[in-house]
């Protein structure tokens, strides 16, 4: 079986999985401090310029910059609603590490998907979506034009581009997209990031290690 890119069903996880390692070695180099990571994830102290100021609409139809989360630390996602599997399984990963932590540590992080296809991704849509009870509880969705989209993902270094199998329907397009998990400080600046595939555990580990860092 083929995906909508052209692509057997079982090379994207590991497509996905290779791109976000290569683009994870990569933020590496914008990075002061450059611990050795392990599989799967990168942990730092340093500074890289990764994030920035963002004005979006979230699943409740309200319009919401970055200083709406200030106070809070965020994992971001970027992703799309459509998406076959990818973005499920890293929103359960966060969801099964934050519910690995105790309810109040929990309770610091704000988890955040932004979408990728903000052409289908409406805050109706979002709505619905961000509702699964198997993704993380209080999760808030973004979308916006295609500019403010644009805009963020550039922010976050996020790569992505629309996919459709040859002679398919232009409405069943999926998008390719950068599969990470961003820990973003109570500053709204760059900490962690996490590739596609990182255990539940390793990442409720570096949420802890982030807490005993910076308590409040």
């Amino acid at each position: 079986m083929k995906s909508f890119s052209g692509l057997p069903i079982w090379l994207i996880p590991l497509m996905a999985g290779i791109a976000a390692l290569v683009l994870v070695f990569s933020l590496l180099m914008l990075l002061d401090s450059r611990p050795q990571p392990q599989a799967g994830e990168v942990v730092s102290s340093g500074r890289a310029d990764i994030g920035g100021p963002f004005t979006l609409i979230d699943h409740t139809g309200a319009t919401v910059t970055e200083a709406d989360f200030a106070g809070r630390p965020m994992l971001i996602y970027f992703g799309f609603t459509y998406c076959p599997d990818i973005c499920p399984f890293s929103l359960q990963v966060m969801a099964a590490a934050l519910a690995g932590l105790p309810e109040d540590q929990r309770a610091e992080f704000q988890p955040v998907l932004i979408t990728v296809d903000p052409e289908r991704d409406t805050p109706e849509q979002l709505a619905q979506y961000v509702s699964s009870p198997a993704f993380p509880d209080n999760l808030v969705g973004l979308t916006g034009t295609p500019e403010q989209i644009a805009a963020v993902a550039a922010e976050y270094r996020v790569i992505y581009r629309r996919a459709l199998e040859e002679g398919a329907p232009e409405d069943t397009y999926t998008m390719d997209h950068t599969s990470l998990i961003y820990l973003m400080d109570r500053q709204g600046e760059f900490h962690s990031v996490y590739a596609h595939g990182t255990p539940p555990a390793r990442l409720a580990a570096g949420l802890q290690d982030f807490l005993e860092e910076s308590p409040r």
